[in-house]
């Protein structure tokens, strides 16, 4: 099991400068940018479980790079049905990262269902072409590393502790400025 704030340094660590980055509301989007802000980061401030969704439309657009798309485990749950289509399309430059803690941490650690449905599984079952678990550091690297090469869409479901720090800065640039910014990389204007 990893600390949340250990999984997000190492993905961001492991990116390319090229790849684009979305990452989910709350205690996440603050910790990647915390982590490594970079133009080609898009945080949803708010709409909680819509990211992967997001994601998923800008990898059919996308042909050259890499989208990656980072949220936790009540994330994904609130929005279940993108992960079958996501999989029926199979969308080869995504790469769905899912922080699995087993709690809506952002929202004040109530248990989210992730201890009894396995979302591992329920990507395989979907149609995802890989789907990786991660326990540490070291494999959540090498899991990055292959993504960015193999044809996806891959699934990496990193189980990590209840991080329990609210003292993380939040997000300083406003929701206009994320999405002209992000909009800027997308459109190679920038």
């Amino acid at each position: 099991m990893m600390r949340r704030a250990e999984a997000i340094t190492t993905l961001v660590r492991h990116l390319d400068p090229k790849d684009l980055l979305l990452s989910t509301t709350g205690f996440i989007s603050r910790e990647v940018f915390n982590a490594g802000d970079r133009p080609s980061n898009f945080y949803m401030l708010g709409s909680m479980g819509l990211v992967t969704s997001v994601a998923f439309g800008l990898a059919l657009l996308e042909n050259g790079r890499r989208v990656f798309v980072i949220e936790g485990d009540g994330s994904a749950l609130m929005n279940l049905g993108t992960l079958a289509l996501i999989g029926a399309e199979r969308p080869g430059n995504l790469v769905h990262v899912i922080l699995d803690n087993e709690a809506y941490e952002s929202t004040g650690g109530q248990p989210s269902i992730t201890s009894r449905v396995d979302l591992a599984e329920v990507a395989k079952s979907c149609g995802y072409r890989e789907v990786v678990r991660c326990q540490e550091p070291g494999t959540l690297a090498t899991a990055v590393s292959r993504a960015r090469l193999d044809e996806g869409p891959y699934l990496l479901v990193v189980k990590t502790d209840l991080a329990g720090s609210s003292d993380v800065p939040r997000v300083s640039r406003s929701p206009a400025e994320i999405r002209d910014t992000f909009c800027r990389v997308v459109q190679g204007r920038s």
